[in-house]
């Protein structure tokens, strides 16, 4: 583990939302797809899924991508604002199968500002070990979603979206096709 658990969910977690965008059709659109997802996610306290709450989640997509496009001063008045417009404030809490672990806003503090939060508690631990560099756009062409990478050896290079195994398969049809696929004998395969 690079990060604590709570940094590394919540950094997943962020990617994931901002991805929304990316997606069609997008799983925050409607209600029954909008709570799979953020049930998904393993929010503690409140999660509604009305109008207003789904509006306001949405409206954090553009807010979270930011962290993936602007320098280390940009990330830090990012989370500074963030922190500051929340009035975070951070504590040790455990609940559920969770350990210890840092929140900043209340239990019951809507969805979008726990969101919010949580994304720029993670971010101060990235900024803090030198490791914004982990924060990366996917690397196949035709996407604009985000990643973590959270790997070891910092080789993580498409999103979560399916993009390295689309990728993956379309090199190997294309191998297939100019004949240069090999069995593992040294054969041309049919």
């Amino acid at each position: 583990m690079l990060f604590a658990h709570d940094t590394e969910v919540a950094l997943v977690d962020a990617a994931a939302l901002v991805n929304t965008a990316c997606e069609d059709p997008d799983p925050l659109s409607d209600r029954a797809s909008y709570l799979e997802f953020v049930e998904g996610c393993d929010w503690s306290g409140p999660i509604s899924g009305d109008d207003t709450e789904r509006m306001a989640v949405r409206a954090l997509r553009p807010v979270l991508r930011e962290f993936w496009t602007v320098d280390e001063t940009g990330i830090v008045q990012r989370v500074n604002e963030l922190l500051r417009r929340e009035s975070a404030l951070p504590q040790l809490v455990k609940h559920g199968s969770w350990d210890w672990h840092l929140h900043a806003t209340p239990n019951d503090a809507p969805l979008a500002t726990r969101w919010s939060v949580e994304t720029a508690m993670a971010m101060v631990d990235l900024v803090r070990a030198g490791e914004l560099r982990r924060l990366r756009q996917c690397a196949a062409p035709d996407c604009d979603a985000v990643l973590v990478d959270l790997s070891r050896n910092r080789s993580k290079r498409y999103c979560d979206l399916g993009c390295g195994n689309r990728l993956n398969v379309a090199a190997y049809r294309a191998r297939l096709t100019s004949g240069s696929a090999h069995s593992p004998e040294g054969n041309l395969q049919p």
